[in-house]
């Protein structure tokens, strides 16, 4: 089984939502800082498991 991990925030600003995705933790947390909206950081696993492929 396959596991990929992503870090995403989301921003939530009077107007909109954005959202931004990240490959660690690390550059996560540094933009994290440098954003002045209210803000969510989420990690998110993916799990690939070919068995399941085809079902």
């Amino acid at each position: 089984m396959e596991e990929i991990i992503v870090w995403v925030i989301t921003v939530h600003s009077k107007d909109h939502i954005q959202v931004f995705e990240f490959d660690t933790e690390k550059e996560a947390k540094e933009a994290l800082a440098d954003i002045q909206d209210y803000k969510i950081l989420t990690e998110i696993i993916y799990f690939n498991d070919e068995s399941l492929v085809g079902l």
